[in-house]
């Protein structure tokens, strides 16, 4: 197989895995994150982030542009138990699509990685057929989610700082896959993506618990090869992203919510210092 051919494999992946996050964590952030079944689910998410992550750093060391869109998760809505069957389905299809693949690479390193995905696809199957049975017939045929108690128009405000800080997230990933021949920089920018993934689940948590699917949509991820440039664009981000979320300090639905407001004042100043960082980081190489 050559360089092309596995790039373009490896992203099919990636892809793959991508969508396995995002459909957990909404799930998990349904159910709730403190409930037996939305913190099995996070677990299961944060498994399939190192599967994205293991992909992703090989295509990016391969020379190829790791494809951050997900792809489709096919599952049945009908109700919880549907959900979960359509995980094991979904979960079960990879173990043999990992072990085929893993025949036709002649990396050892690649090939463990693949043979690694296939038997913890294997585990995750397994883990959803014991979650399917621990449910109680009531549970089973419900669904996740409750009723919605915020007027649209602050939920339309939360929906849109989801997708866009879900985009900034996944543009900090990204970076850090391709520039991480930079060492210690890559890990930064790797460690600020992980600042952003709580800063993702105050907001997507708050659209979840009132019985809406948050939005997870992808907006444009720029595909910059130079550092420099992609560490001005990541401050020019931040920047915005902190004004967006200045607007819900003066917004009075907000302020009714305490935890919401605690968590907003937490992300800015996380944004705040991500931006210090970054700029001190683009002054010194100068």
């Amino acid at each position: 197989m050559d360089n092309k051919e596995l790039v373009k494999m490896l992203n099919r992946d990636l892809k793959d895995e991508h969508a396995a996050v995002v459909r957990y964590l909404i799930h998990s952030y349904l159910e709730g994150e403190d409930t037996p079944v939305g913190a099995s689910l996070l677990s299961r998410c944060r498994e399939e982030m190192w599967h994205m992550h293991w992909l992703g750093k090989i295509i990016a060391q391969k020379g190829g542009e790791p494809d951050m869109t997900p792809a489709g998760y096919p599952f049945d809505p009908t109700s919880r138990a549907t959900i979960l069957k359509s995980y094991v389905a979904y979960e079960e299809k990879l173990i043999p699509h990992y072990n085929q693949e893993a025949d036709k690479v002649n990396d050892p390193h690649i090939e463990r990685v693949l043979r690694r995905e296939a038997w913890e696809s294997q585990m995750h199957a397994a883990k959803f057929e014991r979650m399917l049975d621990k449910l109680t017939p009531e549970e089973a045929e419900g669904l996740p989610g409750a009723e919605n108690e915020l007027p649209m128009e602050f939920v339309d405000k939360l929906q849109k700082a989801v997708a866009q800080k879900y985009t900034q997230m996944i543009q900090h990933i990204r970076d850090s896959w391709i520039f991480q021949k930079q060492g210690m920089k890559a890990w930064q920018i790797m460690d600020f993506s992980m600042t952003q993934m709580k800063q993702l689940a105050h907001l997507a948590e708050d659209v979840a618990e009132n019985g809406m699917t948050p939005n997870f949509e992808l907006g444009e991820i720029e595909k910059n090869t130079s550092i420099g440039m992609a560490l001005e664009k990541s401050v020019q981000q931040l920047r915005e992203s902190q004004q967006r979320h200045k607007q819900f300090t003066t917004d009075s639905e907000a302020q009714k919510h305490k935890g919401f407001m605690v968590n907003l004042d937490l992300t800015l100043k996380q944004e705040k210092y991500e931006q210090d960082e970054i700029q001190d980081w683009i002054k010194n190489k100068k």
